[in-house]
């Protein structure tokens, strides 16, 4: 499970999550991506789940990288506890997610099964997700 070595703090506020993403909405690193395009927090189990998911898919051929880390920490109070008595302990690690920012990205494999797989993994995550191909590629299509 993904989480950070260590923090500086423990217990962070809920925050907003308006607008779309300014860094990390475009394919940076391989030839094809998988798009956000609402926002929310992706659990760090969530992104596990859609890398193996991928992985499987294409069978270890090709390369994947993931461009979402769970920095976020959640807290939740124990069941049956009465009000007051100060936040929570974290319980799980969260990714916040904006429109437009680049989940994963995936090289070395035809488009159809990058197509399959982000697809895939995409079933894993709690947003809508799109699938996106690197702005070089796209240019090189049209001529």
């Amino acid at each position: 499970m993904l989480m950070p070595k260590r923090v500086k703090y423990r217990r962070v506020f809920r925050g907003r999550m308006k607008g779309a993403a300014h860094k990390g909405t475009e394919v940076a690193y391989g030839e094809y991506g998988l798009a956000a395009m609402e926002c929310g927090w992706i659990k760090s189990n969530q992104i596990e789940a859609a890398r193996v998911a991928m992985t499987r898919f294409i069978k270890r051929g090709g390369q994947v990288w993931t461009n979402i880390f769970p920095h976020k920490p959640v807290t939740k109070k124990p069941a049956e506890t009465r009000m007051g008595s100060g936040k929570g302990s974290p319980e799980f690690w969260v990714a916040v997610v904006k429109p437009g920012k680049i989940l994963f990205e995936m090289a070395g494999i035809p488009m159809d099964q990058a197509r399959e797989a982000l697809r895939l993994a995409a079933h894993k995550l709690p947003v809508k997700c799109k699938f996106v191909v690197k702005a070089e590629e796209k240019a090189d299509e049209s001529k």
